[in-house]
């Protein structure tokens, strides 16, 4: 026994002398770090680390500590940093991380981290002068502020407006016509880099082990499912649990449920422009819990959906939400979560709640880290208005990352996040009463796709198009429609595999969140 707990302690203290020396490495670097590279590390975070944090890291060892929160920096995978440290130039610091530049070079095409759009960004910002910037802000105009600004933050104001994003840089083309036509090129390779990387994406076994499944719709039984998924008594008579039998009186709020294409729009027959909206003038907008299983006891892991869950909460603090993202999330753990914040205080003066699950998933339910299957209603049911006075009459919203089945529907070069099947039942999912909304990735009985690299296509085209359309007072049932529209067209090349989302909802009002004053 003695023996046992000597090697526990001598274990302990190895760990943490290398922790010690990974620190001090890091420390290391961080001396020979110029302010512009501060700066430059900074903007290539963008997306790994939220924007109030980088906002606030005034050094690289603040970068460093993000960056080992978010489990993207460690002793025993540093890989990440040596990629930023490449990307700027500073092939000399490699060497504190074990690397040469040529080690470097040749493992980015299988553990690079960076997006391409953002390596394009950065390089295209070392190839505006300080003339050729003051130029580029004259030909912009009145967009740009009247603030002194680098070639860095002319971008990064620039992807925050959504002047410019990964599928659109028509004002940077403009420009650079006319000021630097040198830089033209670097954004036709990223676009030619671009379409092969979509063309032929990363595959692992899993996908590869799919069975291509006969394509589908979403049938009436399906539809009939969800008319009954929810718990019997709807929020109004909540209160009749305490004067006498109230149920017996309960009018049932119908579950609306859609699966749509580009021509179609979703609620069009339920909303009209005399609706009223949620309110959304409350102390505080609300909170979003992110729950990001990447790791498994028994199952698959899920690369890419920590690039998933940084956006979720990027956009959910853009949209004024407090955040709370749990990696790894057993089903002892998950009870401890929803416990909490189906009782947490700050639902009083908040506007809405926001709870969103990546994981793998089954029909009607999902997975929790160490493989406990949890039915959706489980998750949904802690908040309605009897459990969850707080959120009484206020809307709550779930998006689900996650397959319903097994079935194919399309999608090549990413992962499906199906396991084995179980019939259950997706009448269970969304709580019979008002002010509920459930986004799933997939239509029941259908897998979800996920690149490996770049995240699911349903949680990305989510965030995107909030951030698009918020600031263009959309709803959310509109932007939804939008996702499914973008979602409906992706698919490998031969055109084999296919994903349409699954939305269902009891709302009584549009859901209109503020337009932020910082545009993400």
């Amino acid at each position: 026994m003695m023996a046992t707990t000597q090697d526990q302690n001598l274990g302990s203290s190895s760990d943490e002398n290398c922790l010690w020396r990974f620190r001090e490495k890091l420390l290391a670097i961080d001396e020979e770090l110029k302010v512009q590279d501060v700066e430059s590390l900074k903007f290539l975070c963008i997306g790994f680390i939220s924007q109030n944090k980088l906002e606030k890291s005034s050094s690289a060892l603040d970068l460093f500590d993000h960056l080992m929160e978010r489990e993207l920096l460690s002793v025993k995978e540093p890989f990440f940093l040596a990629e930023l440290l490449y990307t700027i130039k500073q092939n000399r610091l490699l060497h504190h991380l074990g690397y040469t530049k040529k080690q470097v070079e040749s493992l980015l095409p299988t553990q690079r981290k960076l997006s391409l759009f953002r390596k394009l960004l950065f390089e295209l910002s070392e190839g505006i002068g300080e003339e050729n910037l003051k130029e580029i802000i004259f030909l912009l105009g009145d967009n740009i502020p009247k603030t002194p600004m680098t070639s860095l933050s002319l971008l990064d104001y620039l992807e925050k407006k959504t002047e410019i994003d990964e599928d659109n840089l028509i004002v940077l083309e403009r420009a650079f016509q006319k000021v630097l036509p040198c830089l033209i090129k670097k954004i036709e390779n990223y676009k030619r880099e671009k379409a092969a990387q979509e063309a032929t994406p990363p595959v692992d076994k899993e996908t590869e082990s799919l069975h291509q499944g006969e394509e589908g719709i979403f049938s009436p039984s399906d539809i009939k499912q969800f008319y009954g998924t929810l718990p019997e008594v709807p929020w109004q008579n909540e209160h009749s649990r305490n004067h006498g039998n109230g149920a017996a009186n309960a009018v049932p709020i119908p579950v609306s449920v859609a699966t749509l294409g580009a021509s179609n729009t979703l609620g069009s027959e339920t909303w009209t422009k005399e609706t009223s909206m949620y309110r959304m003038d409350r102390k505080h907008r609300g909170h979003c819990v992110i729950i990001n299983n990447h790791r498994f006891t028994s199952l698959y892991d899920r690369p890419g959906t920590h690039k998933d869950a940084e956006s979720l909460q990027l956009v959910f603090e853009w949209l004024g939400f407090t955040t709370h993202r749990h990696d790894d999330v057993t089903k002892g753990v998950m009870d401890k979560i929803l416990q909490e914040y189906k009782s947490h205080p700050g639902h009083a003066d908040g506007d809405c709640f926001v709870f969103c699950i990546l994981t793998h998933g089954e029909f009607g339910a999902v997975y929790s880290s160490d493989g406990v299957l949890i039915p959706i209603r489980e998750i949904t049911h802690h908040f309605t208005a009897y459990q969850c006075p707080g959120l009484a009459q206020k809307p709550k919203l779930f998006f689900i990352q996650a397959c319903q089945g097994t079935e194919i529907q399309s999608s090549v070069f990413i992962e499906a996040d199906a396991q084995n099947c179980e019939q259950l039942s997706l009448q269970d999912s969304v709580p019979n009463e008002a002010d509920f909304l459930l986004g799933l990735a997939t239509v029941p009985g259908y897998v979800s796709f996920r690149h490996i690299k770049n995240g699911s296509w349903y949680i990305q085209s989510l965030c995107k198009h909030l951030k698009k359309l918020v600031p263009r007072e959309e709803d959310i049932l509109s932007i939804l429609t939008a996702v499914n529209d973008d979602v409906s067209q992706k698919m490998c090349r031969d055109g084999t595999r296919r994903q349409i989302p699954q939305p269902a909802f009891t709302l009584r009002k549009k859901i209109v969140f503020p337009v932020p004053q910082l545009l993400l």
